[in-house]
């Protein structure tokens, strides 16, 4: 049946679409004002990696799923660590752009990492296509905490009185 494939591919769009709703603004106001590395990706990059990287990571949970015939007591851990994955990744855009808190997001984003490391462990002996579609954004991931890193480091956060 097509739904499942639809459905799961479809998921991580849903918390790129809120945190494009919530980056709008603030790529245009207190972005710019932010000091940032040289290598940065261009604006412009980040929702067309992103599109394709949601895609991928649905396609493969979706993978998984197949494999594992659906929600099964199998699929507890592998889908377990992708849902844990994935709320952290839509957690981070409202930490980093929404609340403007540079450190809070790299400790956010250095655990949203490991846990993108540990879901791919869990997904090779079951898929390793899957597995393979994670790694772009296990990629892009690590230059995103360098980048949320040299960030944080490089504009100290003020005390709020």
């Amino acid at each position: 049946m097509w739904l499942p494939l639809v459905g799961m591919t479809a998921l991580p769009h849903l918390g790129g679409l809120y945190g494009g709703y919530i980056t709008r603004k603030e790529v245009k106001t207190w972005y710019p004002t932010l000091q940032k590395p040289s290598w940065r990706p261009p604006n412009a990059a980040f929702p067309v990696v992103w599109t394709c990287l949601y895609t991928s990571m649905g396609y493969g949970s979706y993978l998984v799923w197949k494999e594992l015939g659906g929600f099964t007591e199998d699929a507890l851990v592998p889908l377990g660590l992708y849902g844990l994955q994935l709320a952290l990744n839509w957690a981070w855009t409202p930490i980093f752009f929404g609340a403007h808190k540079l450190k809070w997001a790299f400790m956010e984003i250095v655990l949203l990492t490991g846990t993108v490391g540990a879901t791919m462990v869990s997904w090779y002996p079951i898929s390793r296509t899957a597995t393979l579609l994670m790694a772009p954004y296990l990629s892009w991931l690590c230059l995103a905490t360098s980048l949320n890193y040299r960030i944080w480091r490089d504009n100290p956060e003020t005390k709020e009185e």
